[in-house]
C-alpha cells in the first residue's frame, strides 16, 4: 500500500461548465494537463527545495529531458551559464512571497541548446490556506525575441539612415545653392566635383561598415585625387565618428582643390604639410601650403572658403585660423569633441 495521504487541495472552479463537466472536472483537468501543448510543472512546496512532482510530455519534449531526470528535482538544473541571476533572485522573491508572476528568464535544454522560457508560477493553497504546491507553465518565446530584437535592430537602422540620409542632403544642398560660375558647363564641374568628394567619403564608411574611419584614409583619399609626391600627411592613429566623415571629407576637399588651383599643388615647386594632433577629446589639423608661385594678394572669399566655414564652424562647431605668409599659407583647425555631429572623437585602440 502506497504512503500517500488524501489530498486536501481543491483546483479552482471553472469559469463556465455544465452540470457534466463539473461532476468530470477533475478527470478533464488532468486531460488538460496532460494533453496541452503548453509545458507544465507541478512542484511540492510542503517538500525542501520545491521538488518536481508532476510534468507533462510538452515539458518533457521542450527540455528533452526524461520523466526519471525532472521528477524530484528543483527546476533551477533548467538553469545555465547565461541565466541572468537577478532573474533568479526574481522568481525566488515571488516564491517567497507565495504571488503570481510572470518572469522571461534564459533557460538550457539537456542537450545545452538555449532557450527563452516566458515563466508563470502560482501558488494552490490547500483547505487550511497554506501553499502546498506551485504550477508553473512555460512558453518557449526563443523566435519570438529573436523577431523582437530584428525588428528592433531594422528600426533603430532606419533611424539612422534616415539621420545620415538628411545630412548628407543638407550638404548636398548647400553646395547646389551655393556654387556660383559664370557658366552653365563650370557651374555643373563644381557640383559634380563636391558630390564626388562626398561619393569617395561614403565609399570609405561603407568599406568600415558606417561605423568609425580611420583620419589619415580620408586625408589621403581626398588629396590623392589631385596629387600626393610633394605631399606628407602624418599624425596619430584618430577614428572620426561617421556622421562627420563626410563633412570634415568635403572640408578636405575644397582645401585640396584649391591648393591644386590656386596653391602650393598647382605647380611642380611647391608643397603641402598635413599634420594632426589630438587635444583631449577634440583634435587639431594643421595645413602648411609652401612655395606658392606668387605672393598672395587680397583673398576673396569664394564658395569654397564659404563652404569650409560652414562645415568646420556651423556643422562641427570648430574653429579655422589661417595665416598667409609671403610663401605659402599656414591653416589650422580645431575641433572639439564631435558630440554635435555624432560621438567623439576616439583614438583607435
Amino acid at each position: 500500500m502506497s504512503n500517500v495521504e488524501a489530498s486536501n487541495i481543491h483546483g479552482d472552479r471553472p469559469a463556465a461548465a455544465s452540470a457534466q463537466g463539473m461532476a468530470d472536472r477533475k478527470e478533464l483537468a488532468s486531460f488538460a494537463f496532460e494533453r496541452t501543448r503548453m509545458p507544465i510543472v507541478v512542484t511540492d512546496a510542503r517538500q525542501p527545495d520545491l521538488p518536481i512532482v508532476l510534468a507533462n510530455e510538452s515539458f518533457l519534449s521542450l527540455t528533452g529531458y526524461s520523466a526519471d531526470e525532472v521528477i524530484g528535482r528543483n527546476c533551477r538544473f533548467l538553469q545555465g551559464e547565461a541565466t541572468s541571476r537577478t532573474t533568479v533572485a526574481e522568481i525566488r522573491a515571488a516564491i517567497a512571497q507565495h504571488r503570481d508572476a510572470t518572469i522571461e528568464i534564459l533557460n538550457y535544454k539537456k542537450d545545452g541548446t538555449p532557450f527563452w522560457n516566458q515563466l508563470h508560477i502560482s501558488a494552490l493553497r490547500d483547505d487550511d490556506g497554506m501553499v502546498a504546491y506551485y504550477f508553473a507553465s512555460q512558453i518557449d518565446v526563443t523566435e519570438h525575441r529573436r523577431i523582437q530584437t530584428l525588428e528592433e535592430a531594422e528600426h533603430r537602422l532606419l533611424l539612422e539612415v534616415d539621420h545620415r540620409t538628411k545630412n548628407v542632403l543638407a550638404i548636398v544642398d548647400s553646395v547646389v545653392r551655393l556654387s556660383k560660375t559664370d557658366s552653365v558647363e563650370a557651374y555643373s564641374a563644381s557640383v559634380q566635383q563636391r558630390v564626388q568628394a562626398l561619393a569617395r567619403t561614403h565609399m570609405l564608411l561603407a568599406e568600415n561598415g558606417w561605423k568609425q574611419v580611420a583620419l589619415d584614409n580620408i586625408v589621403r583619399t581626398q588629396i590623392g585625387v589631385f596629387r600626393l609626391d610633394s605631399v606628407t600627411a602624418a599624425g596619430p592613429a584618430v577614428m572620426i565618428p561617421a556622421p562627420s566623415v563626410q563633412p570634415i571629407g568635403l572640408a578636405l576637399h575644397e582645401l585640396a582643390a584649391n591648393a591644386a588651383v590656386h596653391g602650393a599643388l598647382s605647380h611642380g615647386g611647391g608643397s603641402l604639410d598635413i599634420a594632426w594632433q589630438q587635444e583631449g577629446s577634440g583634435l587639431i589639423l594643421d595645413w602648411t601650403e609652401r612655395g606658392l608661385s606668387r605672393t598672395p594678394t587680397q583673398q576673396g572669399r569664394g564658395f569654397g572658403t564659404v563652404l569650409i566655414s560652414a562645415v568646420i564652424e556651423r556643422q562641427l562647431g570648430g574653429t579655422i585660423t589661417r595665416d598667409w605668409r609671403d610663401d605659402g599659407l599656414s591653416l589650422r583647425i580645431e575641433l572639439p569633441a564631435l558630440d554635435r555631429v555624432g560621438g567623439g572623437l576616439r583614438g583607435r585602440p
